[in-house]
């Protein structure tokens, strides 16, 4: 007679044979050999390990700074079994001994830490638990795969001083950047202002040299200059309210030839 036993994807059995491991056991159907009556047959188990990722958490660790100051600390831990004989067999519980070890990894680190640079840098202290931890949970059979810190909690007086040192940093940005941009029109507006009056100047320039241009054409040729006159009295003579008064005698030798 026997007995079945199925072992998913994602497990692993351990077969004892009179409490003795015999071998690891993939994913399949096993059938277990059962003693019969009046005959006494080896005594076959089959142990289970889920080798899947498994998440932990840590909550609540109250752990002092270098700087003597208390911070709580919660860390998510994610895990795996790689070697599911070691870990049966080398630890009573394997999840029990990640706790404890990823606890004490982090109270070395934060022991070692002062307030500023676990604030600036909390990076840094799950990157210090997850190297601190990681070589021994290799020799029970386990992968500790992140040891990401969640939150840090301060005492509350501490924490209001928190508060208040970020609402500063934060008005102190925001005035930063007012000012910034304040200074940026007034820039902008300084250059439009230059633009214009080179652009002025320029024409300026440009108008004065064609009236330069004009007197030295009229000097050199009168008869331009007399065109020019005509040209303004006919302009002038087709406007009804217009008044044109003539100097006769400048003429009168002209009129008398």
């Amino acid at each position: 007679m026997s007995s079945e036993v199925i072992i998913r994807s994602g497990f692993r059995g351990l077969r004892y044979v009179d409490g003795r491991f015999d071998q690891v056991l993939d994913p399949g159907r096993y059938d277990v050999p059962v003693s019969r009556w009046g005959r006494r047959a080896p005594k076959v188990e089959i142990l289970i390990v889920d080798l899947r990722e498994r998440e932990l958490n840590i909550k609540g660790q109250e752990i002092l700074t270098v700087d003597k100051v208390a911070v709580r600390v919660n860390i998510i831990t994610h895990f795996r079994v790689v070697d599911p004989v070691a870990a049966v067999e080398r630890v009573a519980d394997y999840g029990d001994r990640v706790y404890s070890d990823v606890q004490l990894a982090a109270r070395r680190s934060l022991a070692s830490m002062t307030l500023e640079g676990i604030l600036t840098n909390r990076n840094q202290l799950s990157e210090d638990i997850l190297r601190d931890v990681e070589g021994v949970s290799a020799g029970y059979g386990v992968e500790i795969i992140r040891a990401d810190v969640k939150d840090l909690i301060f005492p509350g007086n501490l924490q209001d001083v928190m508060n208040r040192v970020l609402t500063a940093q934060r008005l102190a940005e925001a005035q930063m950047i007012e000012a910034r941009t304040k200074a940026d029109r007034e820039r902008l507006a300084a250059e439009a202002d230059a633009e214009a009056k080179r652009i002025r100047a320029d024409a300026e320039v440009d108008a004065l040299r064609r009236l330069a241009d004009a007197a030295q054409a009229y000097a050199e040729h009168p008869a331009l200059l007399r065109l020019r006159e005509l040209e303004t009295l006919g302009a002038l003579g087709a406007n009804a309210a217009a008044r044109l008064y003539i100097g006769f005698d400048k003429h009168s030798d002209q009129l008398n030839d």
